[in-house]
Formats: structure tokens, C-alpha cells, sequence
């Protein structure tokens, strides 16, 4: 028997065919095995009828017990099992034709003694599968959990192993730019999966971090959704167990609007910090400006008396004295410039059209030599709404200056577009736009050029101030001015501000 349970079968098949042996060594109609399961014994195994009930089993138990034909034994401790003890893990029972001898009895008490350690340790194997499952159910549940964090996160992640090979796929990468699935992506290389983005590159910067152990963060520009957007990329060193980087975590986090409200926020860092300077300067240059200005004036007309007189002046006095009064007038103008900055004017302010201010801005400019040498095309949308709280006169001084721009980058030849069109919304209600054939302006220089005292001209033709004074004014008029630039093809400055029915 022991080599019976012993067997590689199961404890089920080991514990029939024992009771099979018991039963034909006693010569038993009915050989069986109850459990304990809590306060009530459940019949487990059994070989030939099936007639005994709990109820006669447990009389079977007692020394006086009157049925000589069922025999029942405690299955506890070895050395602890026979009739009277009490039930620790089950019982053996057996039905005969006939009082059990007293051989047959240790025979079944020694049956009882085998099962005892082969039931213990099916119990504990049960109970340890049963804790298995449930720690497996709660890591299951932690993983789903986890994956659903992941998932809610606003940035794309995955992570990648040494092999490059991905491992972990968030939602955003698959509702992202590239839209690839989560099933597509897990396995494959990460260069399988961005292919648009240079290999070398890719396996350069997952090898730093691997390396260094180190965080890496970076930003990059986007075309694939069609318009540039700006993404930033971070990099994260992964440990598992050990001291050695094992995996890399990649997030990318859209950050235009970010980076957009940083550079408003610099911007108006700058124009506050102009505001103040001019506020402590303006009396300072303003006054001796002044005293040059009225010096000149008055050696000028020195000049005219000595000339009248009949006395020789220097042929360049002229020349010069105008040279004094240019460059005094042009200090004032920057002057003026800053005052607009540190005393921005009370404007009346009322709804106005914009196509109005336009064709007023064209009226003052069809004088201007050189202006009408640039043929202007006109696209205006005679539909869209006024604009509230605005002051016509500030407006036409934005495109003024948007124009004489314009004529400045394409050397007083070309052609220049002026166009208005709806918004999609009352903050975005109109939307005006100023299109030239021009030199362009860098992608390194358009973040600059809304800039006090940045510009691109040359030397004594612009005072760098023009492009800050319409932020200013757009600002002003709770909208705001786009820049779009391609070197050696044009730029298109974009006015967009809000409408009132």
C-alpha cells in the first residue's frame, strides 16, 4: 500500500486502488474515505456499494458500538489512529459480511496511518494552490489596474528592453499621431515601429541611458499631423532587480500650447520690462533731445543771417545740421516707441470692421512712393462681424506697419495679399491676414521678432520696435498676431480677434 500512494497517479487514483486492496484483503462490500470538511464529515472515495451514511459511520467510531459488521478509524496522527480517537483529518470505514479478525484490523489501522500524511499534504498542497490563485487573481487585478493608469495618462509611453524590443504600449501611442496598436507594437523593435524617425539616432539615445543611467529630455517638431507641433520626449532608465539598467521608459507629451504660452508669458515679461524702462528714461533723453534739436534750430538760422551778410560758411554746415536734426527726430521716434509701452494711450474704443480699417490703411498708403510700386490684392469678406471694444485708429496702425514691412522684404516689387475671412468662434470671430513675396524670416528668428528692439533690417531702417507695438495692440484687443515664414518664399502674419453679433 505504501508503494501505492507513493505512485505517480493521483492522490484520488492512489487512495481507490488502496481501498480496493483493503477491501478484497478484508473481503468488504463497501471500503471508504470521509473527510473533515469544517464541523461535518463528506464522503471523499469509496469502492464497491454505497451504503453507509455518516450517521452509521460515526457509531462506528465509538468502542462500544454495536454494529460488528462496520468497522470505522480515526485517519490523524501516526501513532494516534484507532477507535475512540478523535477525527483530525477523516475516516476509514469499511462494511463486512463478518466481525473484522484482528490481523484485518491492524491491517486497516495501518491503511489509516499511511493516509494521514498523504491527506496532510494534499490539504496543504490545496491550500497553497488556493493561495496561489488568489495571489495570482490580485496580481492579475494590480497589472489591469496598473495598465489602466498607464492607459489614463495624457502623454504616450512605452517601454523598450535591451534588445530594443517593446514591452509596454500605452493608449495614447495608439490613438496618437502614428496610431499604431498596442498588439502591433508589443515584441517588435521600436525601430520596426517608428520607422520614420532615424534608427542610428534612436539606438543613440536609448544607449545613453542605458549607459549613463541617466534621465534624458529633449523637444522635437512635428509635421505628421499636418500642422507643426511640439513634442516633448523623456527618456527614463528602468531597473529590475538590479543595479544595471534593464529597460527605458519613452513619454512624449505634446507641449505646443505649452511652449506657445511660455513664449507669451516671455513676451510679456519683456514688453513690462520696456514699459519700466521707458518710464525711468523717457525725461532723461527726452530733455536733452530737445536742447540738441533747438540748437540746431537755432544755428541754422545763425547760419542763414551770415549767409545773408555776405560771409563764407562751410559747404557741409548744411549737411550736417540736417544730419542732427534726422537723428534727433529718429531718437524721438523710439522714444515715443517706449512711451507706448510704459503709458499705453485710453483709446475710445467702440465695435468696428476690420475690413474698414483695411481699406483706410490702404488709403493712407496708395501716396506713399515707394508702396505704390507692390501690387496689392485685396480678398476681403465683407461678412464677418465687428469686432467689439476696439479702436479703428490703433488697427490701422497694425497694418500699416504689416504693410510697410511687407514692402521692406520684397525690395518694392512683388505682390502683396490682404485677406479676411470668419473665424471658427466668437473669440476667434474674425481674422485677417498679410501676405508677402518676400525674402522670409528664419524658423531660428521667428520666435525674436515680436521682440522690443529685434529686427532684421538693415542698419537706420527700422527701429525694431513696429512688430512689438501691434503685439502689444492685439493683445490689447483680447486677440493675438501668428507668424508664418518660409525662407526664400514669403511670410503670412495672421491677426485673429474676437466679434460681437
Amino acid at each position: 500500500m505504501i508503494s501505492e500512494l507513493a505512485s505517480s497517479r493521483s492522490l484520488e487514483a492512489n487512495v481507490v486502488r488502496c481501498l480496493s486492496i483493503l477491501s478484497d484483503s478484508v473481503s468488504a462490500t463497501e471500503a471508504t474515505v470521509w473527510l473533515r470538511a469544517g464541523e461535518v464529515l463528506v464522503r471523499a472515495w469509496g469502492v464497491g456499494q454505497s451504503s453507509l451514511d455518516v450517521d452509521t459511520v460515526i457509531a462506528a467510531l465509538q468502542p462500544a458500538a454495536d454494529n460488528a459488521l462496520v468497522r470505522a478509524l480515526s485517519i490523524g496522527e501516526t501513532g494516534h489512529v484507532g477507535a475512540g480517537d478523535a477525527v483530525t483529518a477523516g475516516l476509514l470505514a469499511v462494511r463486512t459480511p463478518r466481525p473484522l479478525t484482528t490481523d484485518e484490523i491492524v491491517l486497516m489501522t495501518a491503511l489509516a496511518n499511511l493516509l494521514w500524511p498523504a491527506l496532510a499534504h494534499a490539504e496543504r498542497s490545496r491550500m497553497l494552490e488556493v493561495e496561489v490563485e488568489a495571489r495570482t487573481a490580485e496580481i492579475e487585478r494590480e497589472r489591469r489596474f496598473t495598465e489602466k493608469i498607464i492607459d489614463a495618462l495624457p502623454v504616450g509611453l512605452y517601454v523598450i528592453d535591451r534588445e530594443y524590443r517593446i514591452q509596454a504600449w500605452n493608449r495614447k501611442r495608439e490613438t496618437g499621431m502614428q496610431g499604431v496598436s498596442r498588439d502591433e507594437a508589443i515584441g517588435r523593435t521600436i525601430f520596426e515601429i517608428l520607422h520614420r524617425q532615424p534608427s542610428e539616432m534612436l539606438r543613440r539615445e536609448f544607449d545613453d541611458v542605458f549607459t549613463t543611467g541617466r534621465i534624458q529630455e529633449y523637444q522635437m517638431e512635428s509635421l505628421a499631423t499636418g500642422e507643426l507641433r511640439t513634442y516633448r520626449i523623456t527618456k527614463i532608465p528602468m531597473r529590475l532587480g538590479s543595479s544595471a539598467v534593464t529597460h527605458v521608459i519613452t513619454t512624449g507629451e505634446d507641449v505646443t500650447d505649452w511652449k506657445e504660452a511660455q513664449l507669451r508669458f516671455a513676451q510679456a515679461e519683456k514688453l513690462a520690462a520696456i514699459g519700466q524702462l521707458a518710464a525711468g528714461v523717457m525725461h532723461e533723453i527726452n530733455n536733452p533731445l530737445a536742447t540738441i534739436a533747438a540748437c540746431a534750430e537755432s544755428l541754422g538760422f545763425k547760419l542763414d543771417d551770415v549767409k545773408k551778410a555776405g560771409s563764407a560758411i562751410p559747404a557741409d554746415a548744411a549737411e550736417y545740421l540736417q544730419i542732427i536734426d534726422n537723428e534727433v527726430s529718429r531718437c524721438k521716434q523710439i522714444v515715443d516707441g517706449l512711451l507706448d509701452f510704459s503709458r499705453p494711450k485710453q483709446a475710445s474704443k467702440e465695435r468696428v470692421d476690420l475690413n474698414e480699417a483695411i481699406d483706410r490703411t490702404l488709403l493712407l498708403l496708395k501716396h506713399h512712393v515707394r508702396f505704390k510700386r507692390l501690387t496689392v490684392n485685396t480678398e476681403l469678406d465683407r461678412t464677418i462681424a465687428r469686432i467689439p471694444q476696439a479702436n479703428a485708429e490703433q488697427l490701422v496702425q497694425v497694418f500699416m506697419a504689416l504693410l510697410l514691412n511687407a514692402m521692406d522684404a520684397m525690395g518694392d516689387r512683388g505682390v502683396v495679399t490682404i485677406r479676411t475671412r470668419r473665424g471658427s468662434s466668437i473669440e476667434e470671430g474674425a481674422i485677417a491676414e498679410v501676405v508677402d513675396q518676400g525674402h522670409g524670416i528664419a524658423r531660428s528668428e521667428l520666435s525674436k521678432i515680436f521682440e522690443p528692439f529685434y529686427t532684421t533690417k538693415a542698419p537706420g531702417r527700422g527701429t525694431g520696435l513696429g512688430l512689438s507695438i501691434c503685439y502689444g495692440i492685439m493683445q490689447e484687443h483680447g486677440g493675438r498676431i501668428e507668424v508664418d515664414s518660409v525662407l526664400g518664399q514669403g511670410t503670412t502674419f495672421r491677426l485673429i480677434l474676437p466679434t460681437v453679433a
